[in-house]
């Protein structure tokens, strides 16, 4: 995920935190704030691009929260959580089913909260071509490679 949206994940995580799981007031209430604000600023960009033909605008925190939370519980916060399902959510949406989720140095974001999604996200969207690809020196260059052919490969036979 881009800076900006790990950072309202992050917020969006302290306020679940308090209403589900007795986390920090003080947490929730600044990261209401943070949210707020880092929306505010976005709300010029996201009117730009809503009148753009080539480009999208980006969906809220809240909107992501709730189309994720319809595949996976929004109290899975380990890795990137709940938010790696919405952001591939998001792609297939606005017409890339083809996915490539690479990770440096992370088998836990990839592998248990991305591959996990991935069935279930298929279940829901059959278009999606989605594969899992780490960068840490225990991955071999060559499947590497490999799963990003044969993740093109089946892409360019549905097109």
């Amino acid at each position: 995920p881009d800076l900006m949206d790990f950072l309202l994940y992050s917020a969006y995580s302290n306020i679940f935190s308090r209403e589900k799981l007795a986390g920090s007031l003080k947490k929730a209430w600044s990261s209401r704030f943070i949210i707020w604000r880092l929306e505010n600023t976005r709300k010029y960009m996201r009117k730009a691009l809503l009148q753009s033909r080539r480009f999208y605008a980006p969906k809220t925190i809240y909107d992501l929260a709730r189309q994720a939370s319809q595949l996976i519980h929004l109290g899975h916060q380990t890795g990137e959580g709940w938010f790696l399902t919405a952001e591939m959510l998001e792609l297939i949406q606005h017409g890339a089913p083809n996915i490539a989720c690479l990770q440096p140095f992370a088998c836990l974001p990839n592998h248990i909260i991305g591959k996990g999604m991935f069935k279930e996200i298929k279940r829901f969207h059959p278009q999606a071509n989605i594969v899992a690809i780490d960068y840490d020196p225990g991955a071999s260059m060559v499947n590497q490679v490999n799963r990003i052919k044969l993740m093109l490969s089946v892409a360019l036979k549905n097109i």
